[in-house]
């Protein structure tokens, strides 16, 4: 089964029901497979065809859902970024893709994909704003195409749905392809680990849509399942409680960073809303404090699960069994459909209750997009090699331990330092700069750069930040930055960073929300 049978299997199961629900506004089952159709022939209409890409910016909306079913419905391939992106953060990931059109939010003349546009190809754009003082298509003009006699385009289970990069924007970008079949399988899977079904209310708070968990596990998992979604844009606790009341909310999946500031927002001003109506809350995207889990049944008397996989798998891998028992700091069993296994440095297989590099084998990606080399080096004899370590049981319950990869997360979003290493460099004063994740309580790590200027050469912190928030998304952006005089090196001459984290020792204190 491909995406646009699921779509219109769910159309036909559930009819005139919600599908999603953001604000005052709602759309059917039987109205979303129009409208998508609709928008799919407009895309048709302008000369987009199977395996063109179109690039997706935008927050979580309705909007979203239709343009990325209408994308998929011509064959095309939906090119999922994130619409907070700078252009020096976009331009890699649009020069690696080379969409001929994209769906956007353009507020100005001074949006970033409507500066780079022409320099990546871009044949056009679709405004989801109402502005008209920008050469864009409005959204209500383009989806206003009839879809009559319209037909989505034959597709085989092999063929991409999307390309989503790997811990977002990077300089060297990796863009996982989502086959159809694959997408579709991960997407029964998921549902099927939280007994999702099709009365249930599914909650969509701080959960990209264009991120593998808000995609998969929440909103194509709720269409398949005929579960309606309720979309809540921004990060306010009190918003979410009340949402979650209102709408007799029963799923609601988040990060580490998220269940955090509920269980804060809880014990300052105590239990304002009722939260009766949940039957599942879990968690995903960084490792999960054990307090956390105690804190929420204390709390809420909710059972808080925990589960577990990465962009390259399309969705998630393990999960915390919801009929059965928690084991403290697991993320559970691999769910029916996948495998897990724990190497060593020679890939051999270790045995249950030793540390080691999680590999898996499942309906994952087909690959990195144009990147062959990339993709060997990760799937080897149809295993991923995932970079992340931990161990498993005797009952193959998984424990998740850390990253062998250079990279940091922070409030579930991925980060590869030498991004942001790559970004600092560029300043006229620095010389070199080694950026590590600094451990924070509430959003498990934050940015911390120890940079070296140049000689003679003088440079605040806050000049440094405000260069690094016109090139990156904000959570990119160093929290603490220290200046040195140079870098700790190993005696190999290359800079350590077991060292570098030792220099944010003391500074970080973790008690604001963001």
């Amino acid at each position: 089964m491909n995406l646009v049978e699921m779509l219109s299997e769910a159309a036909a199961n559930y009819d005139e029901r919600p599908a999603v629900v953001h604000g005052e506004r709602d759309v059917s089952f039987n109205r979303l497979d129009e409208m998508s159709s609709s928008f799919g022939a407009a895309l048709c209409g302008r000369g987009i065809k199977k395996g063109d890409r179109v690039a997706l910016l935008l927050g979580n909306s309705i909007d979203f859902v239709i343009a990325y079913f209408g994308i998929v419905k011509t064959g095309a391939i939906a090119v999922l970024l994130d619409p907070k992106y700078k252009s020096e953060e976009l331009m890699p990931l649009l020069e690696d893709s080379r969409p001929r059109a994209a769906v956007c939010e353009i507020e100005s003349l001074e949006s970033p994909i409507y500066q780079i546009k022409e320099r990546c190809g871009i044949e056009f754009l679709v405004n989801v704003a109402n502005h008209t003082q920008v050469h864009a298509i409005s959204f209500s003009d383009f989806i206003s195409v009839s879809n009559e006699g319209y037909e989505p385009v034959p597709l085989d289970d092999g063929d991409p749905a999307h390309i989503s990069y790997t811990s977002g924007p990077s300089f060297s970008p990796k863009g996982v392809v989502a086959p159809h079949g694959n997408l579709v399988a991960e997407i029964r899977i998921s549902a099927a680990s939280f007994a999702q079904g099709s009365g249930d209310t599914v909650i969509q708070f701080a959960l990209p849509m264009h991120h593998v968990i808000g995609l998969t596990v929440v909103m194509l998992a709720s269409i398949h399942c005929g579960s309606r979604l309720v979309i809540l844009n921004g990060v306010s606790i009190d918003n979410l409680l009340s949402a979650i009341e209102r709408h007799n909310i029963t799923m609601f999946m988040g990060v580490p960073f998220i269940h955090s500031m509920v269980l804060r927002r809880i014990k300052t001003e105590g239990m304002r809303h009722s939260l009766g109506s949940l039957r599942v809350c879990a968690s995903a995207g960084d490792i999960l404090p054990v307090e956390i889990v105690q804190n929420y049944f204390r709390l809420l008397n909710i059972r808080l699960i925990n589960f577990y996989g990465l962009t390259e798998t399309l969705g998630h891998v393990t999960c915390e069994p919801i009929n059965r028992p928690s084991r403290s700091g697991s993320v559970g069993p691999a769910l029916p459909g996948w495998k897990i296994l724990i190497a060593g440095p020679d890939s051999a297989k270790i045995p249950p209750g030793q540390p080691g590099e999680v590999v898996i084998s499942g309906p994952m990606m087909s690959g990195y997009y144009k990147n062959p080399e990339a993709t060997a080096e990760i799937i080897r004899d149809g295993w991923l090699h995932t970079g992340d370590r931990g161990l498993l049981d005797e009952d193959g319950y998984l424990y998740m331990l850390g990253l062998q990869k250079d990279m940091l997360i922070c409030k579930g979003q991925n980060i590869f330092p030498s991004d942001v290493e790559h970004v600092l460099c560029e300043h006229g004063s620095v010389a070199e700069a080694a950026v590590v994740g600094v451990p924070d309580k509430m959003r498990g790590e934050v940015v911390g750069a120890a940079l070296v200027l140049k000689k003679g050469v003088h440079c605040s912190e806050a000049a440094l930040v405000k260069f690094c928030l016109e090139r990156l998304a904000n959570y990119k952006v160093p929290k603490y930055i220290v200046f040195q005089e140079s870098l700790p090196r190993s005696i190999g001459g290359c800079v350590d960073k077991a060292l570098v984290r030792n220099l944010f020792m003391g500074l970080n204190r973790g008690d604001k929300e963001e």
